[in-house]
């Protein structure tokens, strides 16, 4: 009987620590503020390398700075950055203007045509329900110490975004984030509407 309430015990445990690590809902932003962020040199790292998070990283760099922090591509901390944007709706970074069918618009005038593919399912338009912005831009940072691997600060944001509006809802982000860096807080993410 002791046993299995020790069983007990230790999976409810568990299950509240799953719980209270889940992340933020959208247009939310969440910061874990172990400790300060120090004024030492720290670099940010991103974890995939894509246009978007290269251009979100300047950022980061740049509100670091401006809190009086020496930054570069190494130093004593290492902030990791995750940048993920799903786009749901296919728009990428060009409204929707990618190449379906016909042709790319690199190919030289007078080059093959390709052929026509259907874009959209066949079924009545008015039944077609397409919805405004199923698209998501998650910012994850977490800042550790090098030598000690520490994890002395963390933050989670995301926000509802299309192709369109993704560097400018990236960047409303950021500035959300470092308007507070202090303080561990869940709060609104800066969503631009």
């Amino acid at each position: 009987m002791r046993t299995m309430t020790i069983v007990m015990l230790a999976s409810a445990l568990a299950a509240g620590t799953a719980v209270a690590q889940a992340p933020p809902k959208l247009g939310q932003l969440e910061i874990k503020a172990y400790e300060k962020i120090p004024k030492t040199k720290t670099a940010v790292q991103l974890t995939n390398d894509t246009a978007l998070g290269r251009h979100l990283r300047g950022q980061v760099m740049q509100e670091l700075a401006n809190r009086g922090n020496d930054v570069g591509f190494s130093g004593g901390n290492v902030m990791r950055m995750d940048v993920t944007f799903l786009d749901l709706l296919g728009q990428g970074g060009s409204g929707g203007q990618e190449m379906i069918g016909g042709q790319p618009s690199y190919a030289e005038s007078g080059a093959n045509p390709r052929p026509q593919t259907p874009a959209n399912r066949v079924q009545r338009r008015d039944l077609i329900d397409i919805p405004k912005s199923g698209s998501s831009l998650r910012i994850g940072l977490t800042l550790y110490n090098v030598t000690t691997g520490k994890v002395m600060w963390a933050a989670t944001s995301s926000c509802p975004a299309d192709g369109g509006t993704v560097q400018r809802v990236g960047d409303a982000m950021v500035d959300a984030i470092f308007r507070a860096a202090d303080r561990s807080q869940v709060a609104d993410a800066g969503c631009p509407l």
